[in-house]
């Protein structure tokens, strides 16, 4: 198909965590909410547009956004919550849609190309809007184009609540005016670093010569320009849901050291919760399976709050490899597997989780991405 003949649709939930607690509470309206770790030492997931007026953004550390704004209120949050209200969303998109894919859980993209043969594709998506916010509560903002990339820069110049039809042909007249960090997939570090060059907007940016883009940022450069141009080719991937993830090892001798069975279990735990995150994707379900060298198998689950984070999970397998295990008998094989997983990106695991502990998740994941997931992980803690 021409790629200016495609219609795709982006729909964002706006300030997604901070609209569900409204929606719980409406006393909470108008007033500057954070939602995160409940500390100081916390992180800032999501914020209302009360408390963006005060500087304050997504993934900031608490104590400053409480500098910035000491009247804010706090809240921990509640990823169970926002999961059921996330599927509510898709429930919707599900019963309407042709073909649709959720991008995170406050994100979906939909593919309506060749809808305008029969109903007006515009026509379509604001009737669609309007029936999730009749059915969720939720406020929503979308945009419409010929591309994921131009769609999504749509929706975020829409917000709060808000629409933007971008019209085919349009796209690069569009982008023009806007700043670099609007296009997906150029973070704050890249954004840097292309306006050290003096690239500061989408239209100087789609000026640039790409083998000199590619020669600074290597494949991302050509990546960045194109989309600069208004150019995206990326399909809209049908939603399928991942059940379960699971690993496990067999021993070439069997074993009861237990420092040793207990560092395989961590190891395991951290080889999945970086799964996960790769995945965007977080699990209410761990469980332990042990194999004894009788062959006789054996496995503990247990339900916990939605994360994919690293130090919880470990806590939780550990823990139940302990309640399992029978120390008299020689261990053959153990594993670990999380299920009940829904969409999340990493933001959303920031409600237990310091700055501390987000930089070094961040810094393993970067490790692991380049050298592979047994590169780097976690010491097991000293014997007595």
């Amino acid at each position: 198909m021409n790629l200016f003949n495609r219609s795709i649709l982006h729909l964002d939930l706006d300030a997604f965590f901070v609209a569900v607690e409204q929606l719980r509470n409406d006393s909470l309206r108008g007033k500057p909410l954070l939602i995160g770790g409940s500390s100081n030492r916390g992180v800032v997931a999501s914020c209302s547009y009360e408390a963006r007026a005060f500087g304050i953004r997504s993934a900031m550390p608490m104590r400053q956004a409480l500098q910035l704004c000491p009247d804010a209120l706090v809240m921990r949050g509640d990823m169970e919550t926002y999961s059921k209200h996330s599927a509510l969303v898709r429930s919707v998109i599900e019963d309407q849609a042709p073909l649709y894919e959720q991008a995170s859980i406050d994100e979906f993209y939909l593919d309506l190309s060749g809808m305008d043969k029969y109903i007006g594709c515009w026509k379509w998506s604001t009737e669609l809007r309007q029936l999730i916010i009749k059915e969720t509560g939720l406020p929503l903002s979308l945009g419409l184009s010929v591309n994921k990339t131009v769609s999504k820069v749509g929706t975020s110049e829409a917000k709060p609540n808000g629409t933007k039809l971008i019209q085919a042909g349009t796209e690069k007249n569009f982008l023009a005016p806007l700043s670099v960090g609007k296009i997906p997939s150029i973070g704050r570090e890249t954004e840097r670093r292309l306006s050290l060059m003096g690239v500061r907007t989408c239209q100087v940016l789609s000026e640039v010569p790409p083998r000199l883009l590619q020669r600074e940022f290597g494949k991302h450069g050509l990546i960045m320009w194109k989309k600069a141009n208004g150019e995206d080719d990326s399909p809209v991937v049908p939603y399928r849901e991942q059940d379960s993830i699971s690993t496990e090892r067999t021993f070439h001798t069997d074993t009861i050291d237990m420092r040793f069975l207990h560092d395989e279990i961590r190891k395991q735990t951290a080889q999945l919760a970086y799964q996960l995150r790769t995945l965007g994707k977080l699990t209410a379900c761990v469980t332990v399976k042990l194999r004894y060298a009788d062959f006789n198998t054996f496995t503990k689950q247990a339900r916990i709050s939605y994360t994919a984070q690293d130090g919880s999970l470990v806590e939780h397998t550990v823990g139940l490899f302990d309640r399992l295990y029978e120390r008299r008998q020689a261990i053959r094989l153990v594993g670990v597997r999380f299920s009940e997983l829904v969409q999340g990106s990493s933001q959303l695991n920031l409600f237990d989780d310091t700055e501390k502990e987000s930089r070094l998740l961040e810094a393993m994941d970067k490790i692991r991405d380049r050298f592979g997931k047994g590169a780097v992980g976690r010491g097991g803690k000293m014997p007595p």
